[in-house]
């Protein structure tokens, strides 16, 4: 079946759980979180699909509506102009969402044919030139671009929920690759670590490790190979060591010089706070669960301490940070049961979700209705964490509903 036959299918779909939100209405009854959240993943993941696809290229435009005059401030010297495509990073937010919906038994059949898309739209950021293999920011076809580290974690943390959810050993042989280049950035420079990107030697910073960390546990998770799990723990200390500030949360990086460079993101301590919960599951060693512990209390108060909008309950940095801490309190719940961290942040999305999209349904960078917000184009990768926040909200409320 071709891909615009199951995208049909899918659409359809989405009018048939419509319906259904009808039906229950007019008996008087409530739909179930699960199903509510699961319709609104399926609607943000389908119109990511719809507007922002490519076809000339299967892949996906940075902004939505793209003009191609955007100036990107994420590279290394900032002020690159929006391309023909999606650079890696956006793109592999799409991809992240695929994965999770595919664990939905619901979705699965559908969303392997996506998956397959996605899997060769990815191999076009990889760049066989250059050795190690690795994938850089843009696609080969176009150009020869920088190969970040922390782009090539994203790639392995993908290709291992990839090979988790279908047991395709294609995937892990690419994870496995994927890790052997970051590897290839170690150093003994302040005492381990890897830096921003290939050949610049002036940070290292939380991005790359964390996302270094998650991919040898990943692996570890994929392989039982304890080559992973030792590295995973090395990643782990180096960056606990290193960036944990006084704050308690991860400091952006350490500079060349060792100073730290005392900036806060959402998702540096979101991917160590997943990082500790596999720790703790792969070892049993209970200091990582109170490191988890203590890591998600203190984000949280942090985060809500700078400032934001009332209706947000932490500040909203970027919603795909969020979403990367949105996994850290998802994986602890799993292991402690505990629920507020996850139910913060599922308050500030459906108020996001009700209030601040544009025309084209397409919610706003900052998860608030302004109009300026609302009239700009919306970037991918903005839009594809929305659909992996709430598929992975529907997979939590089915299991909270199974349990009452």
């Amino acid at each position: 079946m071709i891909l615009s036959q199951i995208w049909a299918r899918y659409v359809a779909g989405l009018s048939v759980i419509s319906g259904l939100f009808v039906c229950q209405a007019a008996v008087g009854q409530s739909p179930k979180p699960s199903a509510v959240y699961l319709s609104r993943a399926r609607e943000a993941y389908a119109n990511v699909w719809n507007r922002y696809r490519v076809p000339a290229y299967t892949l996906f435009s940075e902004n939505y509506p793209s003009n191609h005059a955007d100036s990107l401030t994420y590279m290394q010297g900032g002020g690159v102009k929006e391309k023909a495509v999606s650079f890696l990073w956006p793109f592999s937010g799409l991809f992240s969402a695929t994965n999770v919906l595919l664990k939905t038994p619901s979705e699965r059949k559908q969303q392997l044919f996506y998956l397959d898309s996605l899997v060769a739209g990815m191999e076009k950021y990889r760049d066989t030139s250059r050795s190690p293999v690795g994938y850089q920011a843009y696609p080969v076809q176009f150009e020869k671009a920088d190969r970040y580290y922390d782009d090539n974690g994203l790639v392995g943390i993908d290709y291992m929920e990839a090979y988790l959810n279908t047991r395709n050993p294609l995937y892990l042989t690419r994870a496995k690759a994927v890790f052997a280049f970051i590897l290839s950035g170690w150093d003994d420079e302040l005492g381990g670590g890897v830096t921003w990107l290939e050949g610049h030697r002036d940070q290292k910073p939380a991005c790359s490790n964390g996302m270094a960390t998650l991919t040898a546990l990943k692996l570890y998770q994929g392989t039982k190979d304890p080559y992973y799990l030792k590295w995973g723990q090395q990643f782990y200390n180096w960056m606990h060591a290193n960036l944990l500030d006084s704050t308690g949360v991860y400091a952006n990086d350490r500079k060349a010089t060792g100073a730290v460079n005392r900036v806060f993101y959402t998702y540096n301590s979101g991917s160590m706070l997943e990082a500790a919960v596999l720790l703790y599951q792969f070892t049993g060693d209970k200091q990582y669960l109170k490191q988890a512990e203590q890591l998600a209390r203190d984000t949280f108060v942090h985060f809500d301490k700078r400032p934001h909008p009332a209706p947000m309950a932490i500040q909203i940095d970027l919603p795909w940070f969020v979403t990367v801490l949105f996994r850290g309190y998802d994986a602890l719940y799993r292991v402690n049961g505990d629920y507020q961290y996850v139910a913060k942040i599922n308050e500030s999305l459906d108020y996001a979700w009700q209030h601040s999209r544009d025309q084209y349904g397409l919610v706003t960078h900052s998860w608030m209705p302004d109009p300026k917000e609302l009239a700009k184009p919306k970037w991918l990768l903005d839009q594809a964490c929305i659909a992996e926040l709430y598929a992975r909200l529907s997979l939590l409320e089915k299991e909270r509903e199974t349990k009452r």
